[in-house]
């Protein structure tokens, strides 16, 4: 299982696994049953989790089969329902859901109050389709966005993270995780480097454009965002950490726009 999923997530655009994948791996859930580790977003247990990555960099407990969710995931939902005002903050709110994730899809809607844009270029998900160079909503539009592993596949992320302050309104707030190298100081990034062998090899995937450093927050920063950065682990507490397979997420970042 875990060379098949190295493979099909190498290769096949995730537009297509997006259509199939959920099927599948609800197929395979009850072979992993347990009570070792918990999915917090379903509250699911299971005995252990599926691999996920791309080839050496694959890892393991990593996928719950039942709501699809990575170690990005749960760490997001965990702040999001305990350390957010998203579920509570009250009617008349907008968020802007970019490369909308499986399992977020319906549960986002429980928040009260809260209208949802999904969008994205290609996904099957997305209800808008639509370039994040050039956001189409009005300047102080939304209160929350959020777009995960998103920003190491675009052009120009100066321009993307502008947009994103554009379109947020003053005292709203975002997340956007990425692959982050904590070992290096600066972003790795070169658009002479197409080849996507190489890419793979600088960038960890082949259809990524960079590798960002220490420096990710001080590129919202220089935009005019606020970045906070939280220690997971010490937020949630080790072993909660560890039991819902965190991983290497230990860190969050959220953007604010200053009011």
């Amino acid at each position: 299982m875990r060379a098949l999923i190295s493979f099909v997530t190498r290769f096949i655009p995730r537009h297509l696994l997006q259509r199939v994948a959920h099927i599948a791996l609800q197929l395979v859930s009850p072979f992993y049953w347990g009570s070792k580790f918990e999915d917090p977003i379903n509250g699911k247990t299971y005995r252990k989790l599926l691999s996920y990555g791309r080839a050496d960099r694959s890892r393991p407990n990593a996928l719950a089969p039942n709501t699809l969710s990575l170690e990005r995931h749960r760490a997001v939902w965990m702040y999001l329902t305990e350390h957010s005002d998203m579920f509570n903050g009250g009617p008349g709110r907008r968020m802007l859901h970019l490369a909308p994730e499986y399992c977020f899809l319906k549960r986002f809607n429980s928040a009260q109050g809260l209208e949802i844009v999904r969008a994205d270029l290609v996904s099957p998900w997305a209800d808008v389709h639509f370039d994040v160079h050039e956001i189409p909503y009005e300047a102080d539009h939304f209160d929350i966005i959020m777009g995960n592993h998103l920003m190491e596949h675009v052009a120009d992320d100066r321009k993307v993270m502008s947009e994103y302050f554009r379109v947020m309104k003053p005292g709203g707030w975002g997340i956007f995780q990425v692959p982050l190298d904590r070992s290096n100081d600066e972003t790795l990034e070169d658009p002479n480097v197409t080849d996507p062998a190489e890419r793979e090899r600088l960038y960890w995937q082949r259809d990524h454009v960079r590798l960002y450093g220490m420096d990710y927050a001080d590129r919202y920063r220089s935009v005019g965002f606020e970045v906070e950065e939280l220690d997971l682990q010490s937020l949630f507490g080790q072993a909660r950490f560890d039991r819902c397979a965190l991983g290497s997420e230990r860190y969050l970042q959220v953007v604010r726009k200053p009011i």
